[in-house]
């Protein structure tokens, strides 16, 4: 495994290596949005309202609202609201742009969770700073490792949780980064309803017994690679990203466990001028390169970063010590002034069977989508997609692509 994290870092340090350097390191001009469309604007137009005069463009946050009612995980509503900043801490041609979302959520039976995600990129994109801080008390059904489960051998699972990941990333030539990071995971009280050892459900030893918690502390290593300038509505351009997690007993965990997450992603304009017609690809590898691993901690759909992959899949409906995933995606304008639009996509993923490597099942979904433009600045949509696979389907709500 180590020779080929070697290797993959190997191709991308050539791939950069090989291009002139750039003076800057996006290559673009300011965000022109002439002739487009926002529900911003629309708003404006319904309440007569006028921006001051005097207002600096160069200094606004652009943010973007979404109040929306969904389902949680283990059932019942609940009234989730999402919001959204994007701002420039450098020149806009030199400088991607910064992202903080925040999306928490919570109903009248106990059920809250307060998740914020941060991608901050510093003047002229020479360090990137990630974060993903979380409080969560939520139930979550479970099936057993492995694919090829019933539908309706399921398990739900109580806890809370308390996440806190932290890395910083500097720039080595342009677009490519690397650096480390801190990641800590708390699972507090887990207990299954109705009661029953989690142990012998799973058939996994680590971080599943009853009424206990669950401890993970790791050092990170990370490469990026990104030339993808806005990552809520990403252009054409490429995306890679390896994180090597080390959880050890010197920092606290329960267990020393290893684990390697690989994500790229690939955007194809199929037009050079007028409305948006373009093509996504992503594909990620998550796996555990050794025992130790808490079972809430194991790779399971849905749980990637930014809990954005599976869509048409119930979350966590398949788990393993390893997954693999593949989606695609047709994005398309429908008006010309970018306030509507609409996606098609697609996607797989297998999971290793129990205490194995070893993939039997592919899982597949597929689906549709609106998209509405809320804010142009940032180019942030409303995202609204309906999912399909076998035996189950939803509807996703969100801001910013899902990839």
């Amino acid at each position: 495994m180590n020779k080929i994290l070697l290797a993959i870092l190997f191709c991308f340090s050539s791939l950069t290596l090989r291009a002139q350097v750039p003076v800057d390191t996006t290559n673009k001009t300011d965000i022109d949005t002439t002739g487009q469309k926002d529900l911003i604007d629309i708003g404006r137009s319904l309440f007569k309202f006028k921006p001051r005069k005097n207002y600096k463009e160069k200094k606004q946050i652009y943010f973007s609202f979404l109040p929306i009612s969904s389902s949680i995980p283990g059932g019942s509503k609940a009234l989730v609201t999402s919001t959204t900043a994007g701002f420039f801490l450098g020149p806009q041609k030199t400088t991607y742009i910064s992202s903080v979302t925040f999306a928490p959520y919570f109903n009248l039976k106990g059920r809250y969770g307060l998740p914020i995600h941060s991608s901050v990129w510093l003047k002229d994109n020479t360090y990137n700073i990630q974060g993903d801080t979380r409080f969560l008390v939520y139930p979550q059904y479970t099936w057993a490792l492995g694919g090829g489960q019933p539908e309706g051998s399921k398990l739900l699972i109580n806890y809370d949780y308390i996440r806190f990941y932290q890395s910083l990333l500097k720039r080595i030539t342009p677009y490519l980064y690397a650096g480390v990071g801190y990641n800590m995971d708390y699972f507090i009280n887990i207990n299954t309803i109705p009661s029953m050892p989690l142990t012998n459900f799973t058939n996994y030893q680590y971080g599943t017994a009853q009424g206990t918690n669950s401890f993970s502390s790791a050092i990170t290593f990370n490469a990026l690679y990104d030339t993808r300038e806005n990552s809520f509505n990403p252009l054409p351009g490429a995306f890679a990203n390896i994180i090597y997690r080390n959880n050890t007993k010197l920092l606290g965990s329960d267990n020393n466990s290893r684990s390697v997450y690989i994500d790229l992603r690939k955007y194809i304009s199929l037009s050079n001028s007028g409305l948006k017609n373009q093509l996504a690809f992503w594909t990620y590898y998550w796996t555990t390169i050794s025992s130790g691993t808490p079972y809430l901690l194991l790779p399971s759909i849905g749980n990637d970063p930014y809990q954005r992959s599976g869509r048409g899949i119930e979350q966590n409906r398949y788990r393993g010590e390893a997954l693999a995933y593949f989606e695609t995606e047709y994005r398309k304008d429908i008006t010309r002034n970018g306030l509507l639009g609409f996606v098609v996509f697609a996607n797989i993923n297998s999971t290793s069977q129990a205490n194995s490597h070893n993939f039997a099942y592919v899982n597949p979904a597929a689906g549709t989508g609106l998209r509405i433009k809320f804010n142009k600045k940032s180019d942030t949509n409303i995202c609204i997609d309906y999912g399909v696979s076998k035996g189950f389907s939803d509807i996703n709500l969100a801001l910013g692509e899902a990839f």
